[in-house]
């Protein structure tokens, strides 16, 4: 399906925003409905909701991709709605995921799963995607890794020069991990894991949650990464 003019224009700004950024090549694009809303005080949500992102060339990506693009490079995305174009970059981004649950602790069947990352002016982009659709997989699994690949070195690097590293009131260092007056040396943790929205500790035969559910903690798949490196068994599950 040929392009519009008003769509080869947007694609010439992502594109010229991406090399501003020093985002590399372009790995894969998806299109989504999308509404946005903007608060006057606090933190503003630029983008409120995007749902089944899909690649274009498919028939839902067609429907949709007037509304709003999602762009994946090699070292970030742009996600433009509306005409307004946002970059973020995955060696900077903070990542916060919310899986929307019931009150006793299981998923929602097909409810939207939410990513809300900064972009390079420390805005938050709000992402939807349905757990049914294939394609939210895609660009889901994409993001975790790439920001993994990006940030991962870089902690490993600060842990090695003595430093402790924060993911919201959770921190860590070579030696120990702990949350507000929890803490532990690395040998007693028998076991780390992110349940219902929460991560555990089992030290010494015992489970402790910490403090901030997941949803408080940026970047849960680095953190994990970093555990996995620290920890004896290497699991965090």
């Amino acid at each position: 399906m040929p392009r519009t003019r008003g769509e080869e224009l947007l694609l010439a700004r992502i594109s010229a925003a991406a090399g501003r950024a020093h985002i590399g090549k372009r790995r894969a694009t998806y299109a989504a409905t999308a509404h946005s809303t903007h608060a006057g005080t606090g933190p503003v949500r630029l983008v409120r909701r995007l749902l089944a992102f899909a690649r274009y060339g498919r028939p839902s990506a067609r429907k949709a991709r007037a509304d709003a693009r999602l762009d994946l490079y090699d070292h970030g995305m742009t996600v433009a709605v509306k005409g307004r174009i946002h970059v973020v970059r995955y060696d900077t981004t903070a990542v916060f995921q919310e899986t929307p649950r019931h009150p006793h602790g299981s998923p929602r069947a097909g409810t939207p799963r939410a990513y809300t990352l900064t972009d390079i002016a420390g805005k938050p982009i709000v992402l939807h995607g349905r757990p049914e659709d294939s394609d939210v997989e895609e660009w889901e699994a994409e993001i975790r890794r790439a920001v993994i690949q990006a940030q991962l070195p870089q902690a490993l690097a600060a842990l090695g020069r003595g430093e402790r590293l924060t993911f919201g009131d959770v921190w860590l260092t070579l030696e120990e991990v702990g949350s507000g007056e929890l803490s532990a040396r690395w040998p007693q943790v028998q076991r780390i894991e992110r349940k219902n929205g929460t991560i555990r500790l089992n030290i010494d035969g015992n489970w402790h949650k910490l403090r901030p559910t997941e949803t408080e903690i940026p970047n849960p798949f680095v953190f994990c990464a970093l555990v996995e490196r620290l920890r004896a068994d290497g699991r965090c599950s």
